[in-house]
């Protein structure tokens, strides 16, 4: 395993490869029972590893993900991984929330302390709720008193925003999407480099785009790759693409089997800043272009437009689409599609087209109409 280090915290080491805890393996399909005895196996494994990095969220798995990290790091493995976990800022109504909403994290985490602490996603509209209620005066006061060592944030908004944002308060580290197909999308490059500029340290989130960049290529994609002189799995072009990065400490990645795990891990120790030559830039540049023309919903699966009233799947539904156009499959994906999600009640068909879910996405993504658009496609 490679570390690096924020440029504000330089003497802490943090793993090149992050444990990300918002994917991690289910029974049943249902995201709030998740595999415990599976995830205990990949997160001791990573630890073995040499990753030290674990994140999570109040929301993820139905706020179950804190309590099993709680549970499965019992016993001395806390003390040899350093805990990044988020405030739900959408829920807070007064400024006693932010250390009420903490306080519980804490409780599910069962530790006495968050190692990095990120006000959760945000963008325009929640970065003046954060200072409506005084966030960062109540996360000063938590830092203070030891519950939290280290503050940032995850971010989901425009470039100018993440500017606003990065310039109006000493942060130590903040977390961006970022990967070869999002390299102008919200904070992007121009963002990576902002946050050096100020030596802000940066997380990155989605480095596989939600395991788009990990899963089988098509035809035409596969060909680019063939032309590189060394060949690598998929999985390994996208992450050496984000680690060539200096600005980046450390990505995130939601392994929820053995197999990519040991990947990762393997392309972890190979990570090196500027490693990638020109040749290799010009096959992801290529490659960029090819799926660019192939994606129709730029969704990441990140599960905020969750719950919908109409119980739409909403990112299964884009996740069918997507691999449909993506991947030359539509016939094969819409027989899937309707067995699964349109049979179960879940099928972009029961949309109400109330609207509840785009303010929630952090693309911007036209919900209501992509999935009539989705379903029309798969029907």
């Amino acid at each position: 395993m490679r570390y690096r280090s924020f440029p504000r915290i330089p003497d802490l080491p943090v793993s090149v490869l992050g444990f990300g805890a918002m994917r991690l393996p289910v029974q049943g399909g249902n995201p709030a029972q998740i595999d415990e005895e599976l995830t205990a196996k990949l997160l001791r494994a990573a630890i073995d590893g040499g990753v030290n990095y674990v994140d999570t969220a109040y929301v993820y798995h139905g706020g179950q993900s804190e309590v099993v990290l709680g549970r499965l790091l019992r016993g001395g493995l806390r003390e040899k991984v350093l805990i990044a976990d988020k405030s739900p800022t959408w829920l807070v109504q007064s400024e006693g929330d932010w250390e009420r909403l903490l306080d519980e994290q804490l409780r599910r985490l069962d530790t006495n302390r968050i190692d990095f602490y990120l006000i959760h996603a945000l963008n325009a509209g929640l970065w003046e709720s954060v200072r409506k209620f005084n966030g960062l005066k109540a996360l000063e006061r938590a830092k203070r008193d030891g519950r939290i060592k280290h503050l940032g944030f995850s971010f989901h908004g425009s470039p100018a925003t993440f500017k606003t944002i990065i310039d109006s308060y000493d942060w130590e580290f903040c977390q961006i999407q970022y990967n070869y197909m999002d390299e102008q999308f919200q904070a992007g490059t121009e963002g990576l480099h902002y946050a050096r500029s100020k030596q802000i340290g940066v997380v990155v989130m989605e480095p596989l785009r939600g395991g788009a960049l990990a899963a089988s290529m098509p035809e035409d994609v596969q060909r680019i790759w063939a032309k590189a002189p060394v060949q690598r799995k998929p999985a390994e072009w996208a992450l050496r693409w984000v680690w060539d990065h200096p600005e980046v400490v450390t990505a995130l990645s939601g392994m929820n089997h053995p197999d990519q795990l040991r990947e990762n891990l393997a392309s972890a120790e190979a990570a090196q800043a500027g490693a990638m030559d020109e040749q290799e830039l010009t096959l992801v540049d290529a490659v960029r272009a090819t799926f660019a023309a192939r994606t129709s919903v730029p969704c990441t699966t990140c599960g905020y437009c969750q719950p919908c009233p109409g119980g739409v799947a909403i990112a299964d539904v884009f996740s069918f689409y997507n691999s449909a156009t993506m991947f030359d499959a539509r016939k094969a994906t819409a027989r899937v599609y309707d067995a699964i999600l349109v049979q179960g009640g879940r099928g972009a068909d029961r949309c109400l087209a109330c609207g509840e879910c785009e303010p929630k996405c952090p693309q911007g993504i036209a919900i209501t109409e992509k999935l009539q658009e989705a379903h029309t496609a798969l029907s």
